[in-house]
C-alpha cells in the first residue's frame, strides 16, 4: 500500500469530483486534489490523457510509471484493493449487486436530471456560467473570466440534446426527478443511507450528483427543498463521513430492507431500464441515436457506446451471483422494471 496521497484533479461543479472526494474523505484515504482541468495536468506531467477526458481524473503509479484514470466505478474497485478498511462495497453478494445498481443509475441517468438543470433554463445556465470559471480561478481577471463563461455556457448549451435533454423530454426528466426525490424523502425516514446505516458505492454516486442539484443549481435546489427536505440535509452531511465508525452489522440485508428501498429501484425501472435497452440496441445496429417510450413519452437523443458497456457490466455483475444470491437479487427486484435489464443472462 502506497502512503502517498492518491492524486486527482477536478471541479468544484464536477458532480463525479464531488462523489470521490465524498468518498476519499469517508474512507481516510490521504488525497491531494488540484482543482483544475484534467488535460492540463496530463500535459504537465507527460500523461496520455484519457480518452475522453472527465473530472476528476486520477493519476496512479503503476510499475514506475504514472497512469490518468477517470472512471469512478473501477476507481473505487481499486482503491478498495489498495487501501483495507471502511469499504463502501457490501460484502453480501445480493446487496453489492444493488448497490452497483443505485451507483450505476446515480453516474449515468441522474446526471441527465444536473445537466437539464443546469443548463436548459436561461437563470440556470447564467448561474453556471458564473460560478464554474471561478471555481478553477476565483482571481481570474476579468476579460478572461467573460470568455471562459461565454464558452463553457455556449458549449454546455448546445451538448443538451446528446444527454437527451430538450423540449419534449422536458417534462419526462422534471416528473422523474421529482419521483426520485419523493423516494429519497420516504426511504432516508427509515435509515440514513440507501442499505443501512452506512453508506454504499451507490450512496456516493447519488450524493455527487445532487450535491450540485441541491447545493448548485437554482431550479433544481427550489424543487428538492420543496419536495425532499430530508434529501437536502442528507446532501448536507454527505461531504465528509469520516466521522462516522462503520460496523459490518450496520448493512441491512435485502430481505431486511424497508419497503422505501423499493420507491428507488421503481424508478430504476421505470426510466433508466428503456433507456439502456434502447441505446443498446443502437449500439449494436451502429444508429447514430435512438429513441424509444420513457414514462409514455417519447425520448429521443444520441447513442452512447459507453452505456452499452454500462449495461454490459451491470449484465456481467449479475451473472456473477451465486444461484442462491441471484433468487435473493430477482425477489428484491420484481415487479420494479428492472428485470429485462438482466433478461437472458447466465
Amino acid at each position: 500500500m502506497s502512503l502517498e496521497p492518491v492524486q486527482l484533479v477536478g471541479g468544484t461543479g464536477s458532480p463525479y469530483t464531488q462523489k470521490m472526494v465524498a468518498l476519499l474523505r469517508y474512507r481516510r484515504i490521504p488525497y491531494s486534489i488540484t482543482w483544475g482541468q484534467p488535460e492540463t495536468t496530463c500535459e504537465a506531467l507527460g500523461v496520455e490523457a484519457p480518452k475522453p477526458t472527465f473530472m476528476p481524473t486520477f493519476f496512479f503509479e503503476e510499475g514506475g510509471e504514472v497512469t490518468a484514470h477517470c472512471d469512478s466505478t473501477p476507481i473505487i474497485r481499486r482503491l478498495e484493493a489498495e487501501h483495507a478498511g471502511r469499504s463502501v462495497l457490501p460484502e453480501d453478494p445480493a446487496l453489492a449487486f444493488i448497490d452497483y445498481l443505485i451507483e450505476d443509475f446515480a453516474d449515468e441517468w441522474c446526471t441527465k436530471y444536473m445537466f437539464h438543470y443546469r443548463w436548459h433554463f436561461a437563470p440556470d445556465a447564467d448561474n453556471a456560467g458564473t460560478k464554474l470559471p471561478l471555481s478553477m480561478d476565483v482571481s481570474m481577471p476579468q476579460s478572461q473570466f467573460q470568455q471562459f463563461k461565454d464558452f463553457i455556457s455556449q458549449r454546455q448549451i448546445e451538448r443538451l440534446w446528446v444527454v437527451g435533454s430538450n423540449e419534449e423530454t422536458a417534462p419526462i426528466i422534471d416528473a422523474s426527478y421529482r419521483r426520485f426525490l419523493g423516494a429519497m424523502e420516504a426511504h432516508l425516514a427509515n435509515q440514513p443511507f440507501m442499505l443501512g446505516r452506512r453508506p454504499g458505492a451507490g450512496d456516493f454516486g447519488l450524493f455527487g450528483q445532487l450535491s450540485q442539484l441541491v447545493g448548485f443549481d437554482p431550479t433544481s435546489r427550489e424543487i428538492a427543498h420543496a419536495v425532499s427536505p430530508r434529501t437536502v440535509g442528507w446532501v448536507d452531511k454527505m461531504p465528509d463521513g469520516s466521522g462516522l465508525v462503520p460496523e459490518a452489522s450496520d448493512w441491512v440485508a435485502v430481505e431486511e430492507q424497508p419497503a422505501s428501498l423499493r420507491g428507488l429501484l421503481e424508478e430504476i425501472g421505470r426510466v433508466y431500464t428503456p433507456a439502456q435497452l434502447a441505446n443498446a440496441q443502437a449500439v449494436m445496429a451502429q444508429e447514430k441515436t435512438w429513441e424509444c417510450e420513457i414514462d409514455g413519452a417519447r425520448w429521443h437523443q444520441r447513442t452512447f457506446p459507453y452505456q452499452a458497456k454500462c449495461l454490459q457490466w451491470t449484465r456481467d455483475q449479475y451473472g456473477q451471483l451465486s444461484a442462491a444470491d441471484r433468487a435473493r437479487v430477482d425477489a428484491t427486484i420484481a415487479g420494479t422494471g428492472i428485470e429485462p435489464m438482466l433478461e437472458g443472462v447466465k
